[in-house]
């Protein structure tokens, strides 16, 4: 009888944690849930990007991403990198939307390159490095970042300290966490100056823990980065949730003045 009992109280805590961490399928959905950013994109177009990420048919414009002024805010225990720009310039770049324009480290070292060759350093014939042959940016993308994350475990432990049996698993449901984060990408002509779009991302994403076992797909992860952490790979879920909604406005847009694409091998064959 005592082990039957022990069975039961066991197979009821179970079931009381698994309904604490909601009654959805453990992992994440866009716009509640989460999907990571992967792949790359180039002359070969997108390569593993996300199946969610939703793509245009052709670039509508050259797009510069901008760092927001206001700065990011995240509250979290991980080193995560200051910027989220380089990860939303890929999901430009693998959407297809936009021919991408750089104006961060790139632009610093082709104006580096420049330099060097107005100093007498680089070689000036045959040199493949000229003034006036930038491309402009036709629009830009400024992103925008409210991280917060909230440990749901003191009041689920709390609820079932007061219940007979549950009571011995409380230090289990302390380990339940809510992670969640809000972000926006803003769209501006910058001919016009005018906001032309702009898109907001959420993801929400409850983790269960039982006794050091996470369960989820953001389970786990160590270290810092977008990668290896949990916030992070709620961050980039937030943004790809942003950049879709955003993608639907840009398909409506009336296609600029593009330059020459990107000469390739196929291209020259």
């Amino acid at each position: 009888m005592k082990t039957e009992r022990r069975r039961h109280g066991l197979g009821l805590a179970l079931t009381t944690l698994a309904l604490v961490s909601g009654c959805s399928k453990q992992g994440a959905q866009l716009g509640e849930g989460s999907s990571e950013i992967t792949g790359s994109a180039g002359a070969a177009g997108a390569h593993k990007a996300s199946r969610e990420l939703l793509k245009c048919e052709a670039p509508v414009a050259t797009l510069a991403l901008v760092e927001n002024s206001s700065g990011y805010t995240v509250a979290s225990s991980y080193n995560l990198p200051s910027s989220p720009v380089p990860l939303i310039r890929l999901l430009a770049q693998q959407s297809g939307c936009f021919r991408v324009v750089d104006r961060a480290a790139g632009l610093k070292a082709t104006i580096k390159e420049q330099e060097l060759k107005d100093a007498g350093i680089l070689r000036k014939e045959g040199s493949t490095v000229h003034k006036g042959k930038g491309y402009e940016a036709q629009y830009s993308l400024t992103p925008s970042l409210s991280f917060s994350e909230q440990n749901a475990g003191r009041e689920v432990g709390g609820l079932m300290a007061k219940i007979p049996v549950l009571n011995k698993f409380v230090a289990a449901a302390e380990q339940v966490k809510l992670k969640e984060a809000q972000v926006a990408l803003l769209l501006t002509d910058n001919e016009t100056t005018e906001q032309i779009a702009a898109a907001t991302g959420s993801v929400r994403v409850t983790d269960l823990g039982m006794g050091g076992l996470v369960l989820g797909k953001l389970g786990g992860g160590s270290g810092a980065g977008w990668a290896n952490s949990n916030e992070g790979k709620v961050i980039a879920a937030a943004f790809l949730d942003a950049h879709n909604k955003l993608v639907v406005q840009v398909r409506e847009l009336m296609a600029k003045d593009l330059p020459p694409p990107v000469a390739t091998k196929s291209a020259k064959g």
